[in-house]
């Protein structure tokens, strides 16, 4: 068994793929559980306990929220059927009819209205940006707290923001009400031991973190360099080996590069969210 300091030695090494982890860093059990994540798209059919759910939920309540707004909200979906018609409208990801729970994680300036309505109080606020954007802030912070906690249940976790591809769609699937959308979605359930999955890299550093004032120096070099680890990690997968520059930059092509998302902001007003 891996001491502390080379369990996270490894982690390290499987997440940037080049240098050592650097020495005295705090709180080393609460690094190496976050290093240690990893997208789980194979699930064993078990349960995910109520209990469980819970927690998840307070630990995603736990997290900042912008002013105290509170401005999201979360659709736990565990039926069969429903998971299936999601799977579809999210691109027909085998993965949400797999996983035991599905979280639908939601911007919603709905409770605000109708608190509002309720007391005849102006809400013309929710009607800009800012606003919509603060309700995605949160529900992004929200659910990665929640991610961290069910990890550490042993539970495996993937993000899904295939959700955005038929916002109205899946509003409907839900009962959601004006100014509510789901943001992304999240699988959760026990990973299946026969389909392990692997720390993926992530760019250098060096390319992520600016010190004082943004700089770009060595960025090229420095991407190039992970080009390379993340064509190994794909042929260690089994996969194609690809460059990751090359992927990206075609994930951002153009509308067609978007799946169907290139019209949230239509989809936007029809959810009610008017976006001053």
């Amino acid at each position: 068994m891996l001491s502390d300091a080379a369990s996270l030695a490894a982690l390290w090494a499987a997440r940037y793929r080049a240098g050592m982890a650097p020495g005295g860093l705090p709180d080393e059990a609460m690094l190496r559980h976050l290093m240690a994540h990893r997208s789980v798209r194979a699930y064993r059919p078990d349960p995910v306990p109520e209990s469980v759910l819970d927690g998840a939920v307070a630990a995603a309540q736990s997290a900042s929220t912008s002013s105290n707004l509170q401005v999201w909200s979360v659709v736990a979906v565990k039926d069969a059927e429903r998971r299936g018609r999601l799977a579809e409208l999210a691109g027909g990801q085998a993965h949400i009819r797999q996983a035991p729970l599905f979280l639908a994680w939601l911007v919603d300036l709905s409770r605000l209205a109708r608190m509002g309505e309720a007391r005849a109080h102006a809400t013309e606020g929710l009607d800009y940006l800012e606003t919509f954007l603060v309700g995605v802030v949160d529900a992004t912070l929200a659910a990665q707290n929640a991610a961290a906690f069910l990890e550490a249940q042993g539970l495996g976790i993937v993000y899904i923001g295939g959700l955005r591809n038929h916002p109205e769609q899946v509003a409907r699937e839900l009962g959601l009400p004006d100014r509510c959308m789901a943001v992304f979605g999240m699988c959760v359930g026990h990973p299946d031991p026969d389909r392990p999955a692997a720390i993926k890299p992530r760019l250098p550093q060096s390319v992520v973190l600016h010190r004082e004032r943004y700089d770009i120096a060595g960025e090229g070099e420095a991407i190039g360099r992970y080009d390379g680890a993340d064509e190994a990690f794909q042929c260690e997968q089994g996969l194609a080996p690809r460059a990751w520059s090359d992927v990206m930059l075609r994930r951002v092509a153009g509308p067609q590069s978007l799946s169907g998302r290139d019209r949230l902001r239509e989809a936007l007003d029809v959810l009610g969210f008017a976006l001053r």
